[in-house]
Parts: structure tokens; C-alpha cells; sequence
């Protein structure tokens, strides 16, 4: 009876976890359909870089789940920031002062244009081209950069309230994904 009661916690856990996260989520496809219209991206390409851009997102946000889950276990007192940090988010949001996402000023997309020469035109679906001898990164990559690093400022708010619900690594990951 005891492992009955268990399974029953956890699986509640993992639904807590997934409705949060579902609940979370619903304005990120918005934004990225956004990018997308934003770059251009030709219809064709659409599927591979919202492919590679969750790949990127689901790294990201496993990160951020064993930080979170470390810091939880090492300084209990930590969630109660998480908590107020949520309740600040949550007022911004009432009061329609929701921060807009600029692509332009994504930190990885300058740290890219300062590595490497990006290209204006796609190159089919590759992520690099080479004109005139030098090698570019093409506005497929840029996207893909965009969406993965984009989920990151989805994640500051959505990974603290699954882990008011469970520190359990295993069921906050994958309710997030």
C-alpha cells in the first residue's frame, strides 16, 4: 500500500508539473511563429529549425533543472526567492508589462555576428555557406539560435513553478519536455 501511494504521488506530481508547463507554454508558439515570419524563414525550413531549436531548448532547460534542483537541495530557503520571483512575473503579466522579445538583441546572435560573418539569403537548409572564399553562417542557424536561447527566458519562470511542486529531477524534466 505504501508503493501504491507513491506512484499515485508522483504520477500527481508529473500532472502538476505538465499542466503548469502546458499552461506556460501556449504563448511560446505565438512567439515563435513570430521568428519565423520575423526571418523569413521559407516555409520548407520551418519543421528543421524547430527541430533543432527545441534540441537546443530541451539542453538549456535540463541545465537549468539540475541548477535549480542543486541549489533546492543545498539552500531550502532558495524556493521561497523562486516563489517571490513568480509572484513578480505574475504581477508584470496583470499589468500587461510582459517584456517583448527583440531576435536583434539575442545575446547569441550578436556573440554569433562577432565570430562569424552571417549571410542575409538561406542557402537551402544548410546552416553555413561560403561566398566568395569566406565562410557564413546562414539566417537558418540565426533562427535556430533564436528559438533555443529564446526558451531559456520561458524557462525562468516555468522551471521555479514546477519545482514548487516536486524536486524530483526525472518528473520536472520530463513534464517540461
Amino acid at each position: 500500500s505504501v508503493y501504491i501511494f507513491y506512484g499515485h504521488q508522483k504520477a500527481m506530481e508529473f500532472l502538476a508539473g505538465y499542466l503548469i508547463e502546458y499552461s506556460l507554454s501556449v504563448d511560446n508558439l505565438f512567439v515563435f511563429l513570430l521568428f519565423f515570419r520575423y526571418f523569413s524563414v521559407p516555409a520548407e525550413y520551418e519543421q528543421k529549425s524547430l527541430i533543432w531549436g527545441i534540441i537546443i531548448a530541451l539542453i538549456m532547460r535540463g541545465i537549468f533543472i539540475f541548477a535549480g534542483i542543486v541549489l533546492i537541495n543545498k539552500f531550502r530557503w532558495i524556493i521561497y526567492i523562486f516563489g517571490a520571483f513568480l509572484i513578480f512575473t505574475a504581477i508584470q503579466i496583470a499589468w500587461g508589462k510582459e517584456h517583448e522579445v527583440h531576435p536583434e538583441k539575442n545575446i547569441m546572435i550578436k556573440l554569433l555576428r562577432i565570430l562569424m560573418p552571417v549571410s542575409h539569403e538561406y542557402s537551402g537548409g544548410k546552416f553555413f555557406t561560403v561566398k566568395k572564399g569566406k565562410r557564413l553562417a546562414t539566417p537558418l542557424l540565426v533562427v535556430i539560435l533564436v528559438l533555443g536561447t529564446t526558451d531559456v527566458f520561458f524557462a525562468v519562470d516555468s522551471i521555479p513553478a514546477v519545482l514548487a511542486v516536486t524536486t524530483d529531477p526525472f518528473i520536472v524534466y520530463t513534464s517540461n519536455v
